[in-house]
């Protein structure tokens, strides 16, 4: 009888381990999907701004354009980031098979975004070193 009491209560105590889990995977992915908005809506309002400013102050409104699409991207695969993240450890914890399916879908789609934001952003970034380089004065090494 004692073992049965034992095993009663060990029960017990390990559905309240499993429920204090469950209740902090939660807010752990409540916190990380949180980030992400956090980390999406800073580097749309700095993209707004870099483009703003520099259409207003400068003449170059499609170097203002490229500048804070950039900003806009690396905020975008961060945030991205953050939201694959957060639909892991939302499957973490008893996942079905159409959790897993419903997953996997989710990582694909963001990956695959994320993917095609950072070579756009590479893509960019190149061609604005390229402009950068054209537009310094080149020097001779020898007398020309």
């Amino acid at each position: 009888m004692v073992s049965a009491v034992n095993w009663i209560e060990n029960f017990n105590f390990l559905i309240d381990i499993e429920t204090i889990v469950r209740i902090l995977d939660q807010q752990v992915v409540s916190l990380i999907q949180l980030l992400a908005l956090f980390v999406i809506s800073i580097g749309i309002v700095k993209a707004l701004l870099i483009f703003v400013q520099q259409a207003l102050f400068q003449s170059h409104s499609g170097t203002a354009f490229q500048k804070s699409r950039l900003e806009m991207g690396y905020s975008f695969s961060l945030g991205l980031s953050f939201l694959v993240g957060a639909s892991i450890l939302k499957t973490i914890i008893a996942p079905t098979w159409d959790d897993i399916g419903k997953l996997g879908a989710i990582i694909l789609i963001r990956t695959v975004l994320n993917y095609l934001l950072l070579q756009a952003i590479a893509k960019q970034s190149l061609t604005n070193s390229t402009d950068i380089d054209k537009s310094q004065p080149q020097s001779c090494d020898r007398k020309c």
